[in-house]
């Protein structure tokens, strides 16, 4: 899996991706990231690639001729992209990015990011590149960059090899539509608490059942709007 990450800031992508399991999914090849800074493409001497916004208004507007020249080289120099490549633009007004949509975005060849910084980006240059707009959450960031990570890391979990052992990612929150049953590790003890019997067992069947209620009763407990979802899809395929 190949990221193009178009920011102002490609120290903060890499300080946040060459680090645990991307950065060794990085070394090994299974992942590549490749953060490009717009500045590179202002077409000024002083490397500005913001200006005021028409019509008034608090803040600074990033510019759409650095973005589109930039976006444009991603494409004419890497073989792995083209026009049709999928480019994400990091918004609070996008889809709400979940694992369905991590698990959909997987199984691309290519995907490019755009970071937006200040007030965000002129609208020509979004309609220039045809970007789908993607939010992690109803708040709003400083940049795109911190979301843009987020979404790679989640990603990249689920690109063969990466996790190491296949069944992780299976077994993972929301994966099956429900929270993660509680787990442990050594001691079986600690300041009273005590690790479970069935999971000291040995009964695989015993401890599977016992995991499959635990997800449930957790997700009934913390996020009983996930079951109503659930179901709320499962109503649709019927129809």
């Amino acid at each position: 899996m190949n990221y193009y990450v178009m920011t102002l800031f490609p120290k903060q992508i890499n300080n946040i991706l060459n680090e645990s399991i991307t950065g060794r999914a990085i070394e090994k090849g299974l992942i590549n990231v490749e953060a490009i800074d717009i500045r590179d493409y202002a077409q000024n001497r002083y490397k500005h690639v913001d200006d005021y916004i028409y019509g008034g208004g608090s803040g600074m507007l990033i510019q759409a001729e650095p973005v589109y020249l930039c976006y444009k080289d991603i494409i004419e120099n890497y073989d792995d992209v083209d026009g049709s490549t999928r480019v994400l633009y990091m918004s609070p007004q996008g889809r709400t990015f979940d694992q369905g949509m991590a698990s959909e975005l997987s199984r691309e060849k290519s995907l490019i990011f755009l970071c937006g910084h200040y007030e965000g980006i002129d609208e020509r240059a979004l309609e220039l590149l045809h970007v789908e707009e993607v939010s992690l959450g109803d708040f709003v960031l400083t940049g795109g960059e911190i979301a843009a990570a987020a979404m790679i890391d989640c990603i990249s979990r689920l690109v063969p090899g990466v996790l190491g052992n296949e069944e992780s990612s299976v077994e993972e929150s929301f994966s099956s539509g429900l929270l993660e049953y509680p787990q442990y590790t050594r001691p079986a003890e600690y300041m009273g608490l005590k690790v479970p019997d069935v999971l000291l067992s040995g009964n695989h069947a015993m401890i599977k059942k016992w995991r499959e209620d635990m997800a449930l009763q957790r997700t009934i407990d913390k996020r009983p709007d996930l079951l109503r979802e659930n179901a709320s899809q499962d109503n649709d395929h019927d129809v």
